[in-house]
């Protein structure tokens, strides 16, 4: 209810006395509103809309206007902004920055590059995407095991705190166990001592994306990439509700139904059962040596290019000191 709508023309109060107590512009209550018929243009020029965002959700009004312009329509951007607002349409784009690092807070060095992943729970890892909402954004985590592709663990806020990171972290363990690396970008919250605190009680060992390198959490950035083309532009949640019901059905899907072409087109959850078909690797092409003290055995590699990793034991090791030749080498698997 308006309160415009509480002014009565037989009311004892004068019409003037009530727009000034109820702060109603006089003029508003006295003007004779003609229902406005609908523009037949505008129509069409919706259903085009309409019509094209349903295969691009993507698009914003810029790119709208050019592809009306190829149907025949020329239409300036202002009105391609208001039919599609009119429509509740907005294009996908860039969101806030989700990885800002903290000046106080402790970086680790990046552990995976040339690291052949060969096994169940050997290296998870972890993001922050935004989903954009009717209004706002949603933040979603998620941690992923990069041996089966398998979603351990996700959680949605509405703010980029820390807490429901951790949440998501204790509940992946709690599930699955521990593993031996864990792997995220430098955003403040996978810097911040609440969160760290959890893997080094564990004693997990930390490794943290190097500066400006995507590719050092791909495996992330790929299920990001499914999850908003596959299910989120799809949908257009409204509403937190709406995003938790949508994300938990789509999860369970990605796991358990959708094939995976790395994967041998089987399933995570069957790749993480069985623990035999998976592995995953970052090459390193420049074929820097990685010397981790303190790292398992089994994550110490050299790196050679196009992607072959040699994994050496102790023995190996000393060899590759005193120039003998190394006993074996194994190269990439999937990735």
């Amino acid at each position: 209810m308006t309160r415009r709508s509480w002014i009565g023309v037989h009311a004892e109060v004068t019409q003037k006395r009530q727009c000034v107590l109820a702060s109603v512009v006089r003029g508003t209550v006295y003007a004779q509103r003609k229902p406005k018929l609908p523009d037949e243009g505008d129509e069409v020029l919706k259903r085009l809309i309409d019509e094209e965002y349903t295969r691009h959700p993507f698009y914003g009004s810029r790119k709208m206007v050019v592809y009306l312009e190829r149907c025949g329509h020329r239409v300036n951007r202002k009105r391609a902004q208001r039919l599609m607002r009119g429509m509740g349409l907005a294009g996908m784009a860039p969101g806030p920055n989700t990885s800002w690092a903290h000046p106080q807070h402790k970086v680790y060095p990046y552990l995976l590059r040339g690291v052949p992943v060969v096994r169940v729970n050997q290296v998870w890892s972890t993001d922050i995407t935004y989903i954009r909402l009717a209004s706002g954004f949603a933040y979603l985590v998620a941690i992923i095991d990069w041996y089966s592709r398998r979603v351990l663990s996700w959680r949605i806020s509405n703010t980029m705190e820390a807490l429901f990171c951790v949440d998501c972290l204790e509940d992946a363990m709690r599930e699955h166990g521990k593993p031996e690396v864990f792997n995220s970008d430098q955003g403040t919250q996978f810097t911040s001592e609440a969160f760290t605190g959890v893997l080094k009680r564990e004693e997990v060992t930390i490794s943290m994306d190097g500066r400006g390198r995507a590719f050092d959490n791909i495996f992330v950035e790929r299920l990001w990439r499914s999850v908003k083309h596959e299910d989120v532009y799809l949908n257009g949640y409204a509403t937190m509700g709406e995003l938790l019901i949508g994300l938990t059905k789509y999860f369970a899907f990605y796991n358990g139904e959708r094939a995976h072409q790395a994967l041998g087109n089987q399933t995570p959850d069957a790749v993480h059962a069985s623990r035999w078909g998976g592995g995953a690797m970052i090459v390193d092409k420049y074929g820097a040596r990685q010397e981790l003290p303190g790292l398992p055995i089994a994550l110490r590699s050299t790196g050679t290019a196009f992607g072959e990793v040699r994994v050496e034991n102790e023995s190996e090791m000393q060899n590759a000191k005193t120039g003998a030749a190394p006993s074996s080498c194994m190269k990439s698997g999937a990735t």
